[in-house]
């Protein structure tokens, strides 16, 4: 976007038209080079939730305990326990003005309003990715509550801390490689009672909007609405583990004569055993960013281990023409969402 006298354009302007416009007056395909990867937002289950403003869950919180008896004696009758988990929706909005003299400029009207949709698009869907990962209520009332804020002690202390594997590192350049097992009684995405599931693009048409720069002013422009309204649930705790304190800068010694590298293949192994064996129907995935699935790759093609290869599922989540990294059959994906700047988790108290 433009910036003129220091305020910045929330519209396109026509230097944005320039730089989209071929020398035959058509619509170039923009190379999105600002575009994170998130493929998980091909694979994550959807569910409309329960709630208006949400979705319960009902868990299991104790099971009875059978007794051993003698003859002619009884036994104290027994029988479970449950409560309930409410995961948060949020509202997640922009808004696209183009000024109709602007999107008319070259009679393109319809594909400059696409090409500029798609930026929109693109960063909402970025954006979802990142509360996924990061989203923490407590901090942003407005989001949603994603992994890291329900998966971030180690030690005891609470229920998922056991689903936490110490990579070792220190400092303030850590990341974590998370294993989700997705899947509609698991781990899944929600939408409200009674509204539309995914990302709705709604087409105001030409509405008059009023000039940023000069009060009192007004001009026509197309209006484009995006919205989604969405969260995470997580039913079933068991079905996510964190490898965390993975020290990016050791991380990329991988094979170096130096090596210092964090043992990725151990934790990623021991993750696969924190989610339950009887799981199916899921769907499991190792989550990672693109400098830990690079130092993977390298320890697969230096250590020629059996346990690490490249799969034929999910070929659409990945760049044309490469297929995914899988260890011990579970695909490997890239996440641009996750910090390569996490702090050392520890162990907490409260």
């Amino acid at each position: 976007m433009a910036t003129l006298g220091g305020t910045t354009y929330a519209w396109p302007t026509l230097l944005d038209v320039a730089k989209r416009t071929d020398p035959n007056g058509s619509i170039p395909t923009v190379a999105e080079i600002l575009t994170h990867y998130n493929p998980v937002m091909d694979i994550i289950p959807w569910k409309e939730g329960n709630l208006p403003t949400g979705h319960q869950n009902t868990v299991r919180t104790s099971k009875p305990t059978p007794t051993f008896r003698l003859l002619n004696q009884g036994v104290t009758p027994a029988k479970s326990s449950t409560g309930q988990i409410v995961d948060t929706c949020a509202l997640l909005e922009s808004r696209s003005f183009i000024d109709v003299d602007v999107a008319e400029l070259n009679g393109n009207t319809a594909a400059f309003r696409m090409s500029e949709s798609k930026a929109f698009i693109q960063g909402m869907m970025d954006t979802w990715a990142a509360t996924m990962i990061t989203g923490d209520t407590s901090v942003d009332p407005e989001k949603f509550n994603g992994l890291a804020s329900r998966y971030f002690s180690l030690g005891t202390t609470f229920t998922t801390s056991s689903q936490l594997i110490d990579g070792g590192g220190t400092g303030s350049d850590n990341t974590s490689i998370w294993l989700v097992g997705f899947g509609p009684e698991t781990v899944f995405g929600i939408y409200p009672k009674g509204s539309q599931a995914g990302l709705q693009v709604i087409d105001r048409g030409i509405q008059t909007v009023q000039d940023p720069n000069n009060s009192g002013t007004y001009f026509d422009a197309y209006e484009t609405v995006f919205k989604w309204k969405g969260g995470i649930s997580i039913k079933d705790y068991r079905y996510v583990a964190r490898i965390c304190n993975i020290d990016v800068s050791n991380l990329l010694t991988a094979s170096d004569g130096s090596d210092s590298s964090a043992n990725i293949l151990k934790y990623m192994s021991q993750a696969i055993d924190l989610l339950p064996p009887d799981g199916t129907g899921i769907r499991p995935v190792f989550l990672m960013t693109r400098k830990a699935l690079s130092m993977l790759r390298v320890k697969m093609i230096n250590k020629s281990n059996v346990y690490l290869g490249l799969g034929d599922l999910y070929q659409e989540s990945v760049p044309r023409g490469q297929k995914p990294l899988t260890f011990m059959g579970i695909p490997c994906l890239r996440c641009d969402e996750i910090s390569e700047a996490e702090s050392t988790i520890l162990t907490s108290t409260t």
